[in-house]
């Protein structure tokens, strides 16, 4: 397993809206944790869309193991004009996808429906694996991208849960 494709909640679809909030401490530890064993197995790359939520937590925590594990980190964005009407902490962050050893752009712009699904597609073509963090029981529009993975084979999924959570929260307050 080499590539592993980083997807998950955005942030207001967990309702978390700031970098204060007392979830994130377990979001965190659960990635650093799943991330330390992903690159154990090898893992030498992290693929991410550049979305707002999951995928910058698990960026920080991965920049943070830059010190630790060899791996580089690549940001493939759906449009060259993501994030053009964010505010300027969200700019902030984007800017972070940006400084990673690879960035591309899937399309220049909007122009039919059918970019999503081919988008979706060359990801999960292009990797070994994705790391998700998504519960069925609460579905988003990752849902289909969820699919895809689940449906190709092979393809190793490591699904982080809201049970994983409640789990290694209960751990974490217990110590």
């Amino acid at each position: 397993m080499n590539t592993i494709l980083v997807v998950g909640y955005k942030n207001f679809e967990v309702g978390i809206f700031s970098k204060q909030d007392p979830r994130l401490t377990i979001i965190k530890k659960a990635i650093e944790r799943d991330l330390k064993r992903l690159f154990e197995e090898g893992v030498q790359w992290l693929i991410f869309t550049g979305n707002l939520g999951f995928e910058a937590w698990v960026l920080e925590v991965a920049i943070d193991l830059k010190k630790d594990y060899d791996f580089k980190m690549a940001t493939i964005f759906l449009f060259e004009n993501v994030g053009e009407n964010w505010n300027e902490a969200n700019r902030e962050i984007l800017a972070r996808f940006k400084q990673v050893d690879f960035v591309k752009y899937a399309y220049p712009h909007y122009t039919n429906p059918g970019q999503l699904k081919e988008y979706n597609q060359f990801l999960v073509d292009n990797a070994d694996g994705g790391y998700i963090f998504y519960d069925p029981e609460n579905e988003t529009n990752l849902n289909y991208l969820y699919k895809m993975m689940a449906e190709k084979d092979p393809f190793y999924v490591k699904r982080l849960s809201f049970d994983d959570l409640n789990d290694l929260a209960e751990n974490f307050y217990e110590n």
